[in-house]
């Protein structure tokens, strides 16, 4: 039995990891929502405990992050900012961009 309504789509979210442990890159498509905010959270938290200390995302295929997105990417920023490091945005399209400057998170996270 199919749990999705008719005629809902879901967006999938793509990861792709580059670079060096301590320096990781990370290919961000996809909108970050409730439905794929524990992916992203999982691949962060894993970059983390492997040694990450500075983490860049490419955003520049996401379309969406709504507050649990948001949630994911304050948690791995404290997280990080704690231990020293720090994690980038880069290439965020204006719609996503605007959410960030709307919860004052933009100093913070975003980069270019």
């Amino acid at each position: 039995m199919d749990d999705e309504r008719p005629g809902s789509v879901v967006t999938p979210l793509e990861l792709a990891v580059d670079g060096p442990s301590t320096h990781p890159s990370v290919t961000v498509r996809g909108e970050i929502d409730v439905a794929t905010s524990p992916r992203l959270r999982t691949e962060l938290m894993n970059l983390i405990a492997g040694g990450a200390t500075e983490i860049t995302l490419l955003f520049d295929g996401v379309s969406f992050v709504d507050s649990s997105g948001l949630g994911v990417l304050v948690g791995a920023y404290k997280r990080l900012r704690d231990a020293g490091g720090k994690i980038r945005i880069v290439g965020a399209q204006p719609s996503v961009r605007k959410v960030f400057e709307i919860t004052g998170l933009e100093s913070a996270l975003l980069s270019g």
